[in-house]
């Protein structure tokens, strides 16, 4: 991938960042992660990690496994546009939730991980292993590989070799992970990446011998036509921007803003 390098300084910076935005107090920001703490949405549960305003109209949550290639491809291919164009300007909370799907142990060791960084850097060691993923599984063919790829990562996330392997040695976020996955086994999931948008399944089915979009049990369809049952981002923009005007709109505007078009209002009726 040729930007592989630009945005792995990306997420090592973004990492950086969300260090310094936790020592300022910087953990409201819509850009931020959530975890076990903090406001969450009527379709969160404890223990969900998160990223984006808890006010958004839409939550999106998604089934995934750092060590599915599917998930992957939509987390380097998609999840940018979400974030950058929905998540920031507060049109959706993002919602992780983990499973051990792909090669089991290398997600179970990633996911603790993930555990043993500041709960805002939760998603910034999502992005790492998903972008160091194809390099881990190629190594795994060695003995001893994919640990020395995981330790990469873990070292570029601000860990020792000692706190990397008493992370993994932590038996109460091995538990944790083992949770999370037969907790969606009860959800009823059986394949990754799957997304649950304000509490309705979005998932391909066929009909009339397409592979179509839809929502709960609503056939999805913009401008008449139903949505080919795409993972790109073309298709993502377009099933958000169709879920924001079902469930009305955009993000409501804050406060201050509120308040002068309000005021602005007024002075143009008189």
């Amino acid at each position: 991938m040729t930007m592989f390098a630009n945005r792995r300084l990306f997420t090592i910076a973004a990492l950086a960042a969300s260090t310094a935005l936790a020592a300022c107090g910087g953990g409201n920001d819509p850009g931020s992660a959530s975890g076990t703490s903090g406001p969450r949405t009527q379709y969160e549960r404890a223990g969900d990690r998160a990223i984006g305003s808890a006010d958004a109209p839409l939550t999106v949550v998604e089934y995934s496994s750092v060590a599915c290639p599917h998930c992957r491809d939509f987390h380097e291919e998609v999840f940018p546009m979400i974030r950058e164009e929905f998540i920031e300007d507060g049109e959706v909370r993002f919602v992780m939730r983990e499973m051990l799907t792909g090669s089991a142990p290398i997600a179970m060791a990633g996911f603790m991980m993930t555990r043993c960084v500041p709960e805002e850097e939760y998603f910034g060691m999502i992005d790492l292993l998903f972008q160091q993923q194809i390099a881990i599984f190629q190594s795994a063919r060695q003995p001893g590989g994919a640990r020395a790829e995981l330790l990469s990562v873990a070292r570029t996330a601000g860990m020792s070799e000692a706190e990397f392997d008493a992370c993994l040695d932590n038996e109460e976020h091995r538990q944790s992970v083992r949770d999370a996955h037969d907790q969606a086994i009860e959800d009823g999931i059986n394949s990754t990446p799957l997304f649950v948008i304000n509490g309705e399944m979005l998932e391909a089915r066929r009909s009339n011998g397409q592979n179509v979009y839809f929502w709960g049990d609503e056939l999805i369809l913009i401008d008449g036509e139903p949505v080919p049952g795409r993972v790109d981002e073309a298709t993502f923009r377009s099933l958000l921007n169709y879920m924001l005007a079902e469930v009305g709109g955009s993000a409501p505007a804050p406060a201050e803003e509120a308040e002068a078009e309000t005021e602005g209002e007024g002075v143009t009726g008189e």
